[in-house]
């Protein structure tokens, strides 16, 4: 989720944006406006910002350059502040990297899986649903498969936090399941997202879009798996109307 900030699939208002799993748009020193004092953790004043921008920092050189590809001199730099500011904030590396993945909404699907215009099965094929873009343009991959690849300490919170991510995303695909009538919706719930985590990868890897051929299998799999009378039926949109 594949990852609000937009994880996965990268949606706002019910509309698809090409980017997966990757969090609003955060340029570094966003937070150039902010007047608010963060605090450290031991509660102590920071100075303005300062948490805020080295989160922003971590979002847009961990997505851009990965995990181990960026240091902390470099973070700070990006930040404009100090390494010593920084590890007032986070006791190091680590706990920096869980904050960056525990900021991403858990529910990020939501703008397909709550739309009341659509039928169940409408929203399992929603999510296939991710625009072209230009030739030039690189998939960023899942900051959750990132960190899973990059961090090997299966017990780092980041990598709960990824598993936890995966595991709410399937979840939500088998609760759409059941609802358009699937007669074992956490199995199709389980095949979904693994498709839609690996058309996110294939894209990534070839720069080209692999989602269109995943949509296609994913009908397959979704009609294969509700009864001829449901998929008829269409279901019921979450307003209460038959389609």
């Amino acid at each position: 989720m594949l990852c609000k900030p937009n994880c996965v699939l990268n949606l706002s208002d019910g509309q698809r944006e090409r980017k997966l799993c990757t969090p609003d748009v955060t340029q570094l020193g966003y937070a150039e406006g902010m007047t608010e004092l963060e605090k450290g953790p031991q509660g102590r004043r920071r100075g303005r910002g300062a948490r805020e921008r080295i989160l922003g920092a971590s979002q847009q050189l961990f997505r851009d350059q990965g995990i181990n590809g960026t240091g902390m001199d470099q973070l700070c730099a990006a930040a404009r502040v100090s390494k010593r500011t920084a590890y007032q904030h986070f006791t190091g590396k680590d706990e920096l990297v869980a904050e960056y993945l525990r900021r991403f909404d858990p529910d990020v699907t939501g703008g397909v899986f709550d739309r009341t215009d659509l039928t169940p099965r409408e929203r399992l094929l929603a999510a296939f649903e991710v625009p072209a873009a230009g030739a030039q343009d690189i998939t960023p991959m899942c900051p959750y498969i990132a960190a899973s690849i990059e961090i090997h300490d299966p017990q780092h919170p980041a990598r709960q936090y990824a598993r936890d991510y995966k595991k709410a995303f399937a979840a939500r695909f088998a609760e759409t399941a059941r609802e358009a009538g699937a007669t074992n919706p956490e199995q199709l719930g389980e095949q979904l997202a693994l498709l839609l985590d690996g058309a996110s990868a294939r894209t990534r890897v070839l720069n080209t879009e692999s989602f269109p051929t995943a949509a296609a299998i994913a009908a397959v799999l979704i009609d294969n798996a509700i009864p001829t009378a449901a998929q008829r039926g269409g279901g019921i949109r979450n307003d209460g109307h038959e389609s």
